[in-house]
């Protein structure tokens, strides 16, 4: 069993080092946490009906990431695309694309969890490296031969999370590495092998196994051999080549030592065929990345030097790095605007406005799917009135009922499960509001004539239910479903005539695409 050769470290065998650390890691209170949200994230794919309304239901369940992923919608790039701001996840993944959010997720998630250690300055070094590779992967993967490669975007990203681990769990191991590194003796993966007993790397892949990470992405973290590389028609070997070189690039650009143009050149001349990359397109990439990585890194609350003729690079190596200092943004997400008491936002009327500006931009688009239209339409709803629950219903025409198909907010798959009414009954404030297309807007439910009116599964369902609305989809006289949602408080302010036409406008505006689809 290999030992610590170096004069001055305690004779600890490696494996039994790299064990206990591994376990420490493990053995974290909220690292578990963190490996469930980051396997559920990469499970997520666009393959599915329902990955887009997965993905929101994912980040609207943490208002953390739900803010920051609105305020990277929201910042210059993306919001003179959209040309007003930005308030729901659904727009947000509609307008920077399935999956920019869900790698921008998963690099959030890293972000949150890590950020604030004691090594601070190491740790989000590492992070900003990661962050910045995940955005060259994607854009790789963009330009790519191989259908589906967003798998190279997350490969890419969690390329350097054995660093990343190790600066956060023992950084006096990782300083030591960097060190040995340093005097140009050794490269740095000899230096990790000597001192940890494997290279960053496999330490990572070790790591990911312990999170279930799909193989297909682990597999993408391996070393490539020495040399220019081959052309591969095999996706996996691709997406190893596009992790290494993404990896290999965010670390020339965040670097601010040495010749980059000779390092560029011979990364280049590796990578160029298999990546099908010339030096234009390579000062592109590098263009948009900083660009990009800027944005992301500002969405984030990590604030980085601003470029300019002494300051070139994307990180300066100098003293005690202030691009790592915390700094807030502009942009104010709509879950932090001021509220009445019931939860409904005061400028309610402004992001029901956009929300119709939303869906009218999507309803011009070639290539919206209903289904992810009726959740923008229903998490307008529930954002801009401040519900905590909101489901649309649709009828199944072999059972008979009207069932729950899409939910957000509070418990929203529980509820969304049993959801659900028949389509018989005549005397329920449910049914008519069907019969008679008419939207109700109920601001207290405890009014003894609005109580005698609520059926008996939904005072089982949400018992504590005070103000809630409903409103029938119906089109030439046949009731298709509807939108509900509720508050567990009373909303006393009540619902102006502003209001109500542009709830008005969005249901319209779906029964419109309704009849089209």
């Amino acid at each position: 069993m290999a030992t610590y050769p170096t004069a001055g470290f305690s004779q600890i065998p490696l494996e039994s080092h790299r064990e206990r650390l591994l376990k420490k890691i493990r053995d974290e209170n909220d690292l578990p946490t963190l490996g469930v949200a980051i396997a559920k994230v990469v499970e997520i794919t666009s393959s599915g009906e329902d990955s887009v309304s997965r993905l929101a239901h994912f980040v609207l369940s943490d208002v953390g990431l739900t803010q920051k992923i609105l305020r990277l919608a929201n910042t210059v790039q993306y919001r003179t695309a959209a040309g007003a701001a930005v308030t729901t996840i659904s727009r947000s993944i509609f307008l920077l694309g399935f999956n920019t959010v869900k790698t921008s997720a998963l690099a959030m998630l890293l972000v949150d969890f890590f950020k604030d250690q004691a090594q601070a300055i190491s740790v989000r070094k590492e992070l900003i490296h990661s962050l910045c590779a995940s955005i060259i992967g994607r854009e790789i993967a963009q330009r790519g031969r191989f259908q589906d490669g967003e798998e190279a975007a997350v490969a890419s990203l969690f390329k350097n999370v054995g660093k990343v681990l190790i600066a956060s769990f023992d950084h006096g191991l990782f300083s030591r590495i960097q060190n040995v590194a340093a005097t140009g003796e050794t490269s740095e993966d000899a230096a990790s092998v000597l001192l940890l007993g494997c290279s960053f790397e496999r330490f990572g892949e070790l790591a990911l196994q312990g999170w279930k990470i799909p193989d297909a992405i682990i597999q993408a973290m391996a070393p490539l051999p020495s040399g220019e590389l081959r052309k591969s028609t095999q996706r996996n070997e691709w997406l190893k080549q596009v992790a290494s070189f993404s990896d290999a690039l965010a670390g020339i650009l965040i670097s601010g030592v040495g010749d980059k143009s000779a390092r560029y050149e011979k990364l280049l001349k590796r990578f160029g065929k298999v990546l099908e990359l010339d030096q234009a397109m390579l000062d592109d990439l590098l263009l948009k990345v900083e660009a990009e990585t800027r944005q992301m890194a500002k969405s984030m609350d990590i604030a980085l030097p601003e470029t300019g003729q002494e300051a070139p690079d994307l990180l300066k190596a100098q003293g005690v790095p202030s691009e790592f200092l915390l700094k807030t943004t502009d942009v104010t997400p709509a879950q932090e605007a001021i509220r009445y008491p019931s939860g409904k936002p005061h400028n309610a009327r402004d992001l029901l406005l956009t929300g119709v500006q939303d869906v009218t931009q999507m309803l011009t688009s070639d290539d919206y799917k209903l289904n992810d239209l009726i959740l923008l339409v229903l998490e307008t709803l529930y954002t801009s009135m401040g519900f905590r629950f909101a489901t649309v219903c649709l009828r199944d025409v072999s059972s008979g009922r009207y069932v729950a198909r899409l939910a957000v907010g509070e418990h929203y798959a529980e509820r969304q499960k049993n959801f659900f009414f028949g389509a018989k009954s005549e005397s329920d404030l449910f049914a008519l509001a069907l019969n008679n297309n008419a939207d109700v807007m109920i601001s207290d439910a405890m009014v003894p004539k609005i109580r005698s009116l609520l059926p008996v599964w939904h005072q089982e369902l949400l018992p504590d239910a005070r103000s809630f609305i409903i409103l029938p989809l119906v089109i030439q006289k046949k009731p298709l479903g509807l939108f509900y949602a509720d508050r567990a408080t009373t909303a006393d302010e009540g619902v102006p005539p502003d209001e109500t036409a542009l709830i008005k406008t969005l249901k319209s505006q779906l029964l419109a695409a309704m009849m089209r689809g």
